[in-house]
């Protein structure tokens, strides 16, 4: 949807939950020489501005990566996460925010790839901006990643780490995501795959990791963070959840040490948990 910014959560709790995630996923990718492709089929502009724009308009990151920002006791997992976005602020003030293709870039080798989709008008051009001088080892595409994606599956090294992650404010992202990896899983079912959803109260949220785990594939980890009970109201955004399809068995141990700690640095209330269950044949 193009009323959908993802400037205005930059740094929240659940780009917590998933870029250190993604970091994790994208180190294991990089213990191989041999070249890997990562692919974001809903790229948004890749990095943010903390002080100015939509970011600081809500500034959700004060409780996400605000409330970590600092700390000296984080687990393996959350440090690497940390370091990461050190490295946009060098100065160790918190004035930006490396959404998940600038997380990659970070980490990418000589012979890996990128392949980046954004259908947004404007955060295309942002991102085509902050990636200009990446050269040949990165293609931006304005494209619907849905689509897309199935012009790039197989990747020719026949190793990818693919992040799917729509904003979901259409209920029809729930549908497409499956009907993605259905096709996706068809072409090229040996790749990594990590799904990022909301926990909201909406049927089409708690519906989707069931239908998840019914897609057939070899092996998955899923794991949530929510930082407080459900609102009384029903509305808002409390808790995420990642499903990685294919996951390196280093994934559930890191995730075992560092939610705990999630958990008490960014809940709210008394109703901040985690889950974290996998099925690895």
């Amino acid at each position: 949807m193009f009323s959908y910014r993802h400037g205005f959560h930059a740094g929240n709790h659940a780009d917590v939950l998933k870029h250190a995630t993604v970091v994790s996923l994208l180190d294991y990718m990089a213990r191989k020489d041999k070249a890997y492709w990562y692919i974001d089929t809903h790229a948004g502009a890749g990095a943010y501005s903390l002080i100015e724009g939509f970011a600081a308009k809500r500034e959700e990151f004060h409780n996400g990566i605000g409330r970590i920002w600092g700390r000296d006791d984080a687990p393996p997992m959350i440090q690497a996460y940390l370091d990461a976005v050190g490295q946009m602020n060098p100065d160790g003030a918190l004035q930006y925010y490396p959404g998940s293709p600038y997380l990659a870039w970070q980490r990418l080798r000589e012979q890996d790839r990128m392949r980046l989709f954004e259908l947004h008008p404007s955060e295309i051009d942002i991102l085509t901006a902050n990636f200009e001088e990446i050269g040949r080892r990165a293609v931006i595409s304005r494209a619907d990643g849905f689509e897309a994606i199935r012009s790039v599956l197989p990747p020719p090294p026949r190793r990818a780490l693919t992040l799917i992650d729509p904003s979901f404010e259409d209920k029809q992202d729930y549908r497409r995501t499956i009907d993605m990896l259905n096709e996706a899983l068809r072409r090229f079912p040996n790749g990594v795959y990590a799904v990022w959803y909301p926990i909201v109260s909406r049927s089409e949220s708690t519906q989707f990791p069931a239908q998840l785990r019914a897609l057939g594939c070899g092996s998955w980890l899923h794991t949530t963070l929510s930082i407080s009970a459900p609102p009384s109201d029903g509305f808002g955004l409390y808790g995420s959840g990642l499903f990685i399809i294919n996951p390196p068995f280093t994934l559930q141990d890191e995730l075992e040490s560092a939610l705990p700690w999630l958990v008490d640095a960014l809940g709210t209330d008394d109703g901040a948990h985690y889950t974290l269950d996998a099925f690895i044949p």
